[in-house]
Parts: C-alpha cells; sequence; structure tokens
C-alpha cells in the first residue's frame, strides 16, 4: 500500500522536527532519544526553559549567569564556565536544527506530491496544495528560528499544520481515485498503486539518508549538552536540574549508555 513509506516519511519529519525543537521526547531512527520536561526559547540575550508541571518552572541563562524561578542563583566559576559554554552549544545548534526540520518536512511532502501525481483524481489541485503547504513551512520557520530566536512551540505547531493540512487532501484524493479505478475498471492506475512504494522510496531515499546523518551529528551536540548540564554541582533543593536527557543506541539496537 501507499500509505507506508509516506507515512513512515511523515513519521520520520515529526521525529526530527521534535529534535529541531530541541527539548522535547523524541526518537531519531529509534536510536536517538531525547527528553526534556522543558520548552526552549532563545531570545537575543537569554536562553530561557520553561515547565507547566514540577520544579523549577522557569530558568534563564545569560552569558553564565542563571535565573530561577525568582532570583538569580550564586554559582562557582566551574558551573558558570559551564552554563555560558551550554548556551553556546544550544545557539549553535539551532540552525542545523531548522535546516534538519525543512528537509525532513520536506521529504514528507515529496512524497505526498509523488502520491497525488500518481494516482490522484485531481493531482494539480493536489501538488499546488503541497506546494502552498511547503511555503507556510518555510514561513513558520522564518517566525520560530533566527540568529538571535528559537521557539519550540511555534515550530513544533507550524510544522504540524502545514503537514496536517496537506495530508488529509491527497489520502481523500487517492482514496477518491481508487474507488473511481474501481468502477471504471482502471487497470493501469491499480498497476501503479501496486509500485508506488519503490517509486516513493526512490524519490527520496537519497535525501532520506543524508537527512539522518545530518540527525546523528545533531544527536551528538546534543549529548555534548546533557554532558554540560550532567557535570553541573548547582542543585536546586538538593537535587540536579535534570534539563535534559539523552540516549544514543548503536545501529544494531542494542541498549546504549544514557548521557
Amino acid at each position: 500500500m501507499p500509505s507506508r513509506p509516506l507515512f513512515r516519511l511523515a513519521a520520520a519529519a515529526a521525529t526530527t522536527l521534535a529534535c529541531g525543537a530541541a527539548f522535547a521526547e523524541v526518537k531519531i531512527d529509534g536510536r536517538c532519544e531525547i527528553d526534556s520536561p522543558y520548552q526552549l526559547t532563545l531570545n537575543q540575550r537569554s536562553l530561557i526553559l520553561t515547565r507547566q508541571d514540577g520544579e523549577p518552572k522557569a530558568i534563564v541563562m545569560r552569558q553564565g549567569r542563571m535565573f530561577v524561578d525568582d532570583r538569580w542563583v550564586e554559582l562557582s566559576a566551574q558551573d558558570s564556565r559551564r552554563l555560558a559554554e551550554f548556551e553556546r552549544g544550544a545557539r549553535a545548534a539551532m540552525p542545523e536544527a531548522q535546516a534538519i526540520a525543512r528537509e525532513a518536512a520536506d521529504i514528507a511532502l515529496v512524497a505526498l506530491g509523488e502520491v497525488a501525481a500518481k494516482l490522484g483524481n485531481h493531482p494539480d489541485r493536489t501538488q499546488a496544495k503541497v506546494e502552498q503547504a511547503r511555503k507556510q513551512l518555510d514561513a513558520s520557520l522564518r517566525d520560530a528560528i533566527g540568529p538571535t530566536r528559537f521557539s519550540g512551540k511555534l515550530l513544533g505547531d507550524g510544522i504540524g499544520k502545514a503537514i496536517g493540512e496537506a495530508v488529509p487532501l491527497v489520502i481523500g484524493d487517492l482514496v477518491g481515485g481508487a474507488v473511481s479505478a474501481a468502477l471504471s475498471g482502471d487497470t493501469q492506475r491499480f498497476e501503479r498503486l501496486e509500485n508506488i512504494d519503490t517509486q516513493i522510496e526512490a524519490a527520496v531515499q537519497p535525501r532520506a539518508n543524508v537527512l539522518e546523518r545530518r540527525g546523528e551529528r545533531l544527536c551528538q551536540r546534543m549529548l555534548e549538552l546533557d554532558g554540560l548540564e550532567n557535570a553541573l554541582s548547582y542543585r536546586f533543593d538538593g537535587r540536579s536540574l535534570d534539563l535534559l536527557k539523552v540516549e544514543l543506541k548503536p545501529k544494531d539496537d542494542k541498549p546504549g549508555d544514557k548521557r
């Protein structure tokens, strides 16, 4: 069925975008697992972490200083250095996160376009919707990520809307095409249906392979950030902050070491 590669690619896009949101629960290709209770926001001056449940609820990092909930906290020189490096690392990761998010979503949109072109009743109309989704995606990325800003919520909302509006239309057109083919005895359309998996894979697999390698490099960056956070001696109410947890598993899917 054509839905398998389509939905697999859409899922890959969604997980990579979650990684692009930087601090979220996500698995990249089943091997890089990133988990955090915090939403990340960047502005020109600060890195801001917030969450609805648990404590602390808000953390602000600013050039080696840290504000926790309602006050600036005292830090050792080593912790101040680690925080400054954490902030620099997070900022440096955002352009790559944006690029990965854009590529992942575009791969899913290419798959949608392939389905529409091969099987739909109205391929031109559906292709136009896919192109509209691509433009909407670009606008969302511009709003969510810039040289001095990042909003995981805006990014996730924008991606979800762009992909979410295109997928139902393509699937509806696909179902309509299949029904029309069945009623008219259009065997050629059903023959195209049989090998659509192969055609879509051929169209997107090279890009997907490159994207996977980029995702692995981003995961390594997240591991480095996790290591910096784990090394902090600062404690909140006697416990570590646990801003970020990253687990990288080997390609044979054996359990990996948590960092």
